[in-house]
């Protein structure tokens, strides 16, 4: 018997807990196995065809701009759609009053993204390109709120910090490798390839879902108020991102960014916000949404300046730049196991909190580490903040799950799903307008400076509590308050 699956056994003995329905006599750990080659895979796919735009550029004789439309529309559509997809995963009642199915929306969610990948790269144009990457980030979307829920209602608490830690660590590192995996697919067998990478993972997670979830609970359509809520999150996303990209040819671009504020606002007035931010009120660890934000954009701007500082001012080529950046997510993937394991002994806040001041004071050494690079000065700065990270991101994911109402658990997943897509959107857009307003000599340094600042604001706002107010109890999902618990989340 595993390890994992002998403590779960041993935990539940001690503590008499009875058998998880949701898996029977079955070992959990092989849904948190999926949930995380999921998770990697989802990342993954939103990164993996950057390497391949300039071929799908010449290969289907379209421009460069429209080109980007096969990464941008999978990121805005996920982008969206996440906070939709919670809602309706909390809300969907059938004619017996159960919630969303767990088995039934996984099904759709992982069928609907393998299909639409395959559509993908069967492209024989550009406008077929974009409307199926579009397509395939809106099942991205309910892949990326799926996931924690799955793992949180497949083990005991005793045990969510490990767990927590697969998804959260292999997530971001299917981001880290998305460019490297990409480029050897597009040279061994072009970019078709590259939109195919998902499918035998895909495969695998159906036939496990089919076999191992019980068949409760069924789908709900969602109604037509999340595509008005997506188009407003993902307008207000769209304006900040374009504001950012454009700001260092025309410093005046950074103004569309206001263009965000009356579509927030707009958004926050309309009753299928209501459910979300009392969710944010009620778990009393509003901050912890704004320190995943704010970490991963500082990992997200250094992953970028580091790629092109070594290659543009240190002079070293792509394969040694590409293993030079390998040590953060090496190290990322040897300290996330040990990260689960000191939450779920001391705690998932204090664990959280130190992982994310190792990353700070690895990426502030970074920072400071003056004009001539080496590739060894460089790879145990990134080391370091690998490690943090490791160490940072299941605590992280179990304290914001854990805090969540019970009947709003998917709504809070979409939250820091959400919070860490956005950071990884804005990261680059950030250090890419500083990189360009402060000039080639210091624009990789003030690029660094904010990747370092983000890391440091991320300790401060898991570092501080709030109490968690008891005067309200939290909206349901529908957007009506009771003191009485509705059924469970997409947990049937």
């Amino acid at each position: 018997m595993p390890h994992d699956e002998q403590d779960a056994a041993r935990v539940r003995e001690k503590t008499g807990e009875p058998e998880n329905p949701l898996t029977g006599g079955r070992s959990p750990w092989i849904l948190v196995a999926i949930a995380g080659a999921l998770s990697f895979t989802a990342m993954l796919d939103m990164n993996v065809v950057n390497i391949a735009l300039a071929t799908i550029s010449t290969d289907l004789d379209v421009s460069p701009s429209m080109a980007q439309w096969a990464a941008l529309g999978y990121q805005l559509a996920v982008v969206s759609l996440l906070l939709p997809a919670g809602r309706w995963l909390d809300g969907g009642r059938g004619d017996d009053g159960g919630g969303v199915g767990l088995r039934s929306a996984l099904l759709l969610a992982i069928s609907g993204f393998s299909l639409c990948g395959l559509l993908a790269a069967l492209a024989p144009w550009m406008a077929w390109l974009a409307v199926a990457r579009i397509a395939q980030g809106s099942f991205g979307a309910l892949l990326f709120v799926l996931m924690p829920v799955l793992v949180m209602r497949a083990v005991p608490p005793s045990l969510r910090g490990r767990a927590m830690s697969v998804p959260a660590t292999l997530g971001p590192l299917g981001a880290v490798t998305g460019p490297a995996v990409g480029g050897f697919l597009l040279d061994a067998f072009g970019w078709r390839a590259v939109l195919l990478v998902k499918l035998p993972v895909c495969l695998v997670a159906l036939f496990v879902v089919a076999r191992v979830l019980p068949r409760r609970g069924r789908l709900v359509a969602p109604g037509r108020q999340p595509l008005t809520d997506a188009a407003l999150v993902g307008g207000a996303v769209a304006a900040l991102l374009l504001g950012l990209t454009l700001a260092p040819e025309v410093p005046a671009w950074l103004l569309l960014g206001l263009a965000a504020v009356p579509l927030l606002v707009w958004w926050t007035r309309r009753p299928a916000a209501r459910p979300v931010l009392d969710v944010v009120r009620a778990s009393g660890v509003a901050g912890v949404y704004g320190a995943v934000f704010s970490l991963a954009a500082g990992f997200a701007a250094m992953h970028y300046v580091v790629a092109l500082r070594l290659q543009d001012g240190s002079g070293l080529s792509a394969s040694a730049t590409g293993l030079t950046v390998l040590a953060f997510p090496l190290a990322m993937g040897l300290m996330g196991p040990v990260g689960g394991r000191l939450a779920d002994r001391y705690g998932p806040r204090p664990t959280a909190v130190a992982g994310a001041c190792v990353t700070a004071l690895g990426l502030t050494l970074l920072a400071l580490s003056g004009d001539h690079w080496t590739q060894t000065d460089v790879a145990w700065r990134l080391a370091l903040a690998g490690a943090g990270m490791g160490l940072y991101g299941g605590p992280t994911q179990t304290l914001v799950m854990t805090a969540a109402p019970p009947r709003a658990v998917a709504v809070a997943g979409s939250l820091v799903q959400l919070s860490r897509n956005l950071g990884f959107a804005m990261g680059p857009a950030l250090a890419g307008a500083a990189w360009g307003l402060a000039g080639r000599a210091d624009g990789s340094r003030y690029g660094l400076l904010i990747s370092a600042g983000a890391a440091w604001l991320c300790v401060l706002l898991l570092a501080t509590r709030r109490r968690t107010p008891s005067a309200r109890p939290p909206r349901s999902p529908s957007g009506t308050s009771s003191g009485t618990p509705a059924p469970e989340p997409a947990t049937r």
